[in-house]
């Protein structure tokens, strides 16, 4: 990926690596899969109910889902470093959050991503995948409307 500015890195489209298919048990405690989404762009927001940043981002990426889920986007929560399912319910009432987000308590879904696409110490991260299910975009840190509209336009630009 290159890097844009620090916070936010691109994969050109012939260079992207495969995402993992990663997937569990969500929040309200149904099943979900990346893979579940082929054919559309996931965006993906690594984020703990403990995290300052994760929660002043989280009602930005509440109105970027509401605007962009019916042009073939899916966001996806990855909460991580909660040990009780109760606090990021809680997180996700609180914000008003209704797009579905794993539960992955031990960070073993943060593990499957191939060395340098995701360093799981970073919390929160959001990654940008393609129709494919490659790895086009990713920002470090808590993404502004502004810097989540600039990591999701052009992948969602991108013919299939």
């Amino acid at each position: 990926m290159t890097a844009k500015g620090g916070k936010i890195s691109t994969a050109a489209r012939g260079r992207r690596q495969d995402a993992p298919d990663i997937s569990g048990t969500t929040v309200a405690g149904g099943p979900a899969a990346v893979s579940d989404y082929r054919g559309k762009v996931v965006v993906l927001n690594i984020r703990g109910s403990w995290c300052d940043p994760c929660r002043t981002e989280a009602p930005g990426f509440q109105r970027a889902w509401e605007k962009h889920r019916d042009q073939g986007v899916q966001f996806l929560g990855l909460n991580t470093r909660d040990h009780d399912v109760a606090n990021p319910r809680r997180f996700e009432q609180e914000r008003g959050i209704s797009h579905p987000s794993l539960f992955d308590p031990d960070g073993v879904n943060m593990l499957k991503f191939p060395k340098g696409s995701l360093n799981p110490q970073f919390i929160p991260t959001t990654l940008v995948i393609d129709r494919e299910g490659r790895l086009a975009a990713r920002g470090f840190g808590g993404q502004s409307p502004e810097d989540l509209e600039s990591l999701l336009l052009p992948v969602l630009a991108e013919q299939p």
